[in-house]
């Protein structure tokens, strides 16, 4: 494919890029579908906030523990498709069971099983992208890919909303309806998804650590100090990055929603990365990430600290406004910090790398929920919310500066 190899960012984005784009909006469009009323189930079998710091952590750090290794694996084998078949369909099945859970445990367990899929075809897909992509089109390939992902987490809460409006006691049957979106994922995944033929001398199943003496396996030969920086960061970030289920009990709780008008506030939320994404990764390619990365991490602490001072009885438009600056969060961030990851990443080692990057987000899921449960449980209500708005700001400080646009 020619146009892969010339530079420039102007080329029109190979097909994989666009066919995995549209594999994630399927997927997404399943997920939150279902996704910001699991706190509203979980509510309904009896599970505090801090049952739900706990399922959410655990399933967000298994996810991130399986990224590290299914990256790994997939720059072993030579092959990134199998895995990510596999996790998208694990994924896919993980919504009935959730729709017929009768007691928290089980939601766990589905939970955990969706993680799994997420864990398994997170880094393979992200390798793919950049494995068709020159760097200079690596901002707009993820920020068209995060754009069409949000296209579904849009259209997903829509869904829901209506089919709510239309059945009110049917909240459990709509995660029945999330599995068929989800499976026409897995069957475009595999039918229109395309692998870049593997030149590279496949690489070890080991996690590089380091080993002196050894060419192409120095740990410090293929982790430069600028990457172990911009890690560093993600990781603070990460430890203060509780899960989105926070925002939205907050949010049913101080403004009394219904779960249906929670359906429709997340897809409000979606809608201004799925408007704004695109633009933002092509932004990036010109300005670099960091400054994206910074504003983003910044808009997240005024975000935050607008939750924390949320009282009880706020109508719908003052819960609404934090959620549209959250989506300016994500627009700006999402793309952008998987983009330098895959700029810093050894070629030769992108699977493992973009791997450890999606372990360093999500290992700190697990303390970062689970505190925020307690202190919500224990503490007060909007306790979470200003330790994350402190965390975010202390994260942007430690982010270490580009030497160029693109790196």
């Amino acid at each position: 494919m020619r146009n892969e190899q010339r530079p420039g960012g102007s080329e029109p984005l190979p097909p994989t890029v666009k066919a995995l784009g549209f594999v994630s909006l399927l997927t997404d469009l399943s997920s939150e579908m279902v996704y910001p009323i699991n706190g509203t189930l979980l509510r309904m079998l009896g599970a505090p906030a801090s049952v739900i710091g706990l399922i959410e952590g655990l399933a967000e750090s298994t996810a991130s523990v399986l990224k590290l290794y299914s990256g790994t694996l997939s720059d072993k084998l030579g092959k990134r498709k199998p895995l990510a078949l596999l996790g998208y369909g694990l994924a896919a099945l993980s919504k009935p069971l959730i729709g017929a859970a009768g007691i928290w445990p089980q939601i766990l367990f589905a939970r955990l099983l969706d993680r799994t899929g997420k864990g398994l075809r997170g880094a393979p897909r992200d390798a793919l992208i950049a494995d068709v992509c020159p760097k200079e089109q690596r901002g707009r390939a993820f920020g068209l890919h995060r754009s069409l992902d949000t296209t579904g987490a849009v259209l997903g809460p829509l869904v829901g909303y209506f089919f709510l409006r239309a059945n009110p006691h049917g909240l459990r049957n709509l995660y029945w309806l999330a599995f068929s979106p989800a499976l026409l994922g897995v069957l475009l995944l595999w039918l229109a998804v395309k692998e870049k033929p593997n030149t590279t001398k496949p690489s070890s199943l080991a996690v590089p650590r380091g080993r002196p003496g050894r060419e192409q396996s120095s740990g410090e030969r293929k982790i430069g100090d600028p990457f172990r920086r911009y890690l560093l960061a993600v990781g603070i970030f990460s430890l203060v990055n509780s899960s989105d289920q926070f925002l939205l009990i907050r949010a049913q709780e101080g403004a009394a929603l219904t779960p249906e008008r929670v359906l429709l506030l997340y897809a409000l939320f979606n809608l201004v990365e799925a408007l704004l994404g695109y633009g933002a990764g092509k932004f990036s390619d010109k300005v670099g990430r960091r400054p994206l990365i910074v504003a983003g991490w910044l808009v997240y602490a005024l975000t935050y600290a607008g939750f924390a001072l949320l009282p009880k009885g706020s109508g719908f438009g003052a819960v609404l406004g934090l959620f549209l600056l959250y989506g300016l969060y994500q627009t700006l961030t999402q793309g952008a910090q998987k983009a330098l990851a895959a700029d810093m990443a050894d070629p030769n080692h992108r699977g493992a790398q973009l791997g450890l990057f999606h372990l360093v987000v999500g290992l700190g899921a697990l303390p970062a929920s689970l505190l925020a449960g307690l202190l919500y449980d224990h503490l007060s209500t909007a306790a979470p919310f200003w330790l994350g708005a402190a965390g975010a700001v202390l994260a942007a400080l430690f982010l270490p500066r580009s030497r160029s646009k693109t790196a």
